[in-house]
């Protein structure tokens, strides 16, 4: 999975983001989570190694998140 996804930021005119990024990369986690209890609980259907992948994936994309906000919030492009 090395495809790149773009994060755009909403932002209204004043710079101010509409999205509570913190609130977004916690959900991303915590589905991941959430899908790695249920392997290890031994939930039918679901491929350990998918649900490892899909939740690096997550965390991936959460730390991206992260980043762009902190860069955002300091005034770095």
């Amino acid at each position: 999975m090395n495809r790149e996804v773009t994060l755009p930021l909403i932002v209204d005119d004043r710079g101010t983001l509409q999205v509570a990024a913190a609130d977004v990369s916690k959900l991303l986690r915590t589905v991941g989570g959430r899908w790695v209890r249920l392997v290890e609980a031994g939930e039918d259907g679901l491929d350990e190694d998918t649900v490892a992948a899909l939740t690096i994936e997550l965390a991936k994309l959460a730390d991206r998140i992260d980043v762009a906000c902190i860069a955002h919030s300091s005034g770095t492009p």
